[in-house]
């Protein structure tokens, strides 16, 4: 007991915090230190002689007056134990130096080396923003377009070379020469995370430049505004990352001409909702916030007669393209689209009008973690924006809401002005790792990158990037022997998190290649049972898209370890054929989905998905999360309505929309218990229920009012 309060007199005085501080020891780590060295000294069986002469000495002369600081002599022994916990201690200020980002102009010289010229076009979607810098892209002698999408970089890609422009196509997952010698082109067009810094053009497009305070993918943006060599940069985006980017190239000493550009078409936001898809016409496009979503709509949709195409996410970027061709043709039937968010940018669509199901999505916070929340005004106008192309057949957009209460917030959230982009995204590049690595031996890369972040320092302009996907890599692959460089590129590896069938893949792949063994075709074609079978129900159809993103992967790693990954040709022949078969699945989603609900158990079906049916509202979603709260990441399933139940809504079920379509299933006992897992009703929605029965029953005299509460009672014991 006397050394317990001698070490909480010793973790209190200010004058040994502030030695910590001063030896690298903030508030946190200081903390977390003397935890383990107070249990150390109370826990361990024997402590050093010198430390116990010091203890001992501490606690005899405690009641001594002139003896009370002599606490402060246990500090050399508390910073010893702190340097064995925390070991970066030692090296404080080199780490502090490698992790400096207050800088980034610096990082590249070669573009510090030229006066680049800088052209912001800025303007609202369909407004030739784009089109302007492209021109001037195409009529250079030498280019680069850096694009958020593969399909925005195939398009440019293929624009150019039938321009006959020579342009390659450089993605993650894919190399495309215009020159059958496969001698570098002129001009190349490229996602934006696979631009050269060090290649010197005389255009460069960066296009969609807000996405630079993208919380995952803002550093690609960075890096291209900063380190591109060229002597004209065209930027392409909203107005709100004017001022960003103007202060941005004050610090590299070059001046930002703005060209502002007013949308082509008119657009009408309308008077009224839709309310039902009775009264969906030609041209319509039905816009998702969830997959359920989309699967509830299309066949609700193809329930009353009509032909609909589908688009989502997490579809291979051919099926995507397949389905837009679909829907743009006029000769074709089809004449509805459901689509994601995903059409936002990346596809050119003949839309007349833009009807959102919802005005909630899933968003990620600055700490990484998922929130659902009210679309944004620049996530409003993006989707709103792609009615009425200039170009196609329809002359004008129009956008509404399927439900008439969310019309008049969707009205608000449009008129709002967009918030200026106040910072930009940085990540830690391989080379900041390695040195910490030199410093760091025994510390695991997760570590490194979370010791990286903390002593990391940025000004205003930048923050730095979400790395939860990176250190969920790095901790999955960790047990497996990689040199450091090699288990970087695995860990910046992009796939979705969420699908075991790919992050099972991955922990693959790098246990082969740790043993130096390559990831032949053969060997990919026996882990994902190919030859596949085109889809019987959804659950078929969302293994098969995570087969694509499988062989994603390992196009992806095969440009950056050749020989361990050396069959990319037949790899991208046979995922080709799964594009095809892909788009089989996608043309027949309502017969998958009926197909899924007749194998499920009575009155429900299970269909695979990665997300719940979103709420309508940020009401609505405070009482999805009370439905859904204890889901965790790898549950993939969702129900889908049996017929019945879509006949005893009537019209309720046009109102209420499709969330409420995606219903869990019948199960047993009562009413409430149903309409409980249901999340058609709350707890608190029941409470109120049983206050308004009882009063109702008093007030009538129906039975005995108390007889009627203890009834109640017993209920709601049951219940819950």
């Amino acid at each position: 007991g006397e050394v317990l309060k001698n070490l909480n007199k010793f973790y209190k005085r200010k004058e040994i915090q502030r030695l910590g501080a001063e030896n690298g020891l903030d508030a946190r780590l200081f903390h977390q230190a003397f935890i383990s060295f107070r249990k150390y000294i109370l826990e361990s069986s024997s402590v050093s002689a010198d430390l116990h002469i010091i203890l001992n000495d501490i606690c005899c002369d405690a009641g001594k007056v002139c003896l009370l600081g002599h606490v402060d002599d246990l500090f050399p022994f508390f910073l010893r134990h702190a340097k064995q916990i925390f070991p970066m201690l030692d090296c404080m200020d080199d780490l502090r130096k490698i992790s400096d980002l207050r800088l980034p102009p610096n990082w590249y010289p070669d573009a510090r080396a030229i006066q680049r010229k800088i052209i912001f076009h800025a303007g609202p979607t369909n407004s030739g923003k784009t089109h302007h810098a492209i021109q001037r892209f195409l009529s250079a002698k030498s280019g680069i377009y850096c694009g958020p999408l593969k399909l925005l970089a195939h398009e440019i890609f293929q624009k150019s070379n039938d321009a006959n422009v020579s342009c390659d196509l450089v993605t993650g997952e894919e190399r495309v020469y215009a020159n059958e010698d496969a001698r570098q082109a002129s001009h190349v067009a490229c996602t934006i995370e696979m631009c050269s810094t060090n290649t010197p053009y005389e255009v460069a497009v960066i296009d969609e430049i807000q996405m630079i305070r993208d919380p995952a993918r803002g550093w690609a943006w960075t890096r291209a505004l900063l380190g591109l060599c060229a002597e004209e940069i065209h930027i392409c985006g909203e107005p709100a990352a004017i001022d960003l980017v103007t202060e941005l190239m004050y610090t590299t000493g070059e001046e930002v001409e703005v060209r502002n550009y007013k949308r082509l078409t008119p657009l009408t936001v309308l008077d009224y909702a839709l309310e039902s898809l009775d009264n969906l016409r030609p041209g319509d496009c039905v816009v998702c916030f969830s997959k359920n979503d989309i699967y509830s709509v299309s066949r609700q949709v193809e329930a009353r007669g009509l032909e609909c195409a589908v688009i989502y996410g997490s579809l291979p970027p051919g099926t995507k393209l397949e389905q837009a061709k679909k829907f743009n043709d006029p000769d074709d039937p089809c004449k509805i689209l459901v689509a994601t968010d995903a059409i936002g940018m990346g596809l050119n669509l003949c839309i007349r009008r833009i009807i959102f199901n919802s005005i909630v999505k899933p968003t990620v916070n600055e700490k990484g973690e998922k929130e659902i929340d009210t679309i944004t005004t620049s996530q409003a106008l993006q989707i709103a924006g792609r009615a009425g192309r200039f170009g196609s057949s329809f002359k004008q957009g129009e956008v509404t809401t399927m439900h008439r209460d969310d019309l008049v917030q969707l009205k608000e959230i449009l008129s709002e002005a967009v918030p200026p982009v106040k910072a930009a995204g940085l990540h830690p590049t391989p080379e900041q790792i390695e040195m910490f690595a030199y410093h760091l031996p025994d510390a695991t890369l997760s570590n490194l990158i979370d010791i990286f972040v903390s002593l990391s320092q940025v000004d205003g302009l930048y923050f730095v990037c979400n790395i939860d996907d990176f250190k969920f890599l790095a901790d999955m692959i960790q047990h497996i022997p990689l040199n450091l460089r090699s288990r970087y590129v695995f860990c910046t590896a992009p796939l979705n998190r969420k699908d075991p069938f790919v992050c099972t893949t991955l922990l693959k792949f790098a246990r082969q290649f740790s043993r130096n063994e390559p990831l032949t075709f053969a060997w990919l074609c026996r882990h994902t049972k190919w030859p596949l079978a085109a889809p019987k129900n959804i659950k078929e159809l969302v293994h098969l898209e995570a087969v694509h993103d499988v062989f994603d992967l390992y196009l992806w790693l095969s440009y950056r370890f050749m020989d361990m990954f050396p069959d990319a040709a037949l790899v991208r022949d046979i995922q080709k054929k799964l594009d095809d078969i892909i788009q089989v699945g996608v043309c027949n989603i309502t017969k998958l989905i009926r197909a899924s609900q007749s194998a499920a158990a009575p009155g429900a079906a299970e269909v695979v998905s990665d997300d719940f049916p979103l709420p309508r509202t940020k009401r609505d979603a405070r009482v999805a999360s009370d439905r859904h709260g204890a889901k965790s990441t790898g549950a993939l399933s969702i129900a889908v309505e049996a017929p019945g139940l879509q006949r005893a809504r009537g019209s309720r079920a046009s109102r209420s929309g499709t969330r409420q379509e995606d219903v869990k299933s019948y199960g047993r006992g009562s009413l409430a218990n149903r309409l409980l897992r249901e999340g058609l009703l709350t707890q608190e929605m029941l409470r109120q229920l049983e206050s308004e029965w009882q009063h109702r029953n008093g007030r009538y005299g129906f039975g005995s009012k108390r007889d009627d509460q203890s009834s109640l009672k017993e209920t709601g014991r049951k219940r819950k």
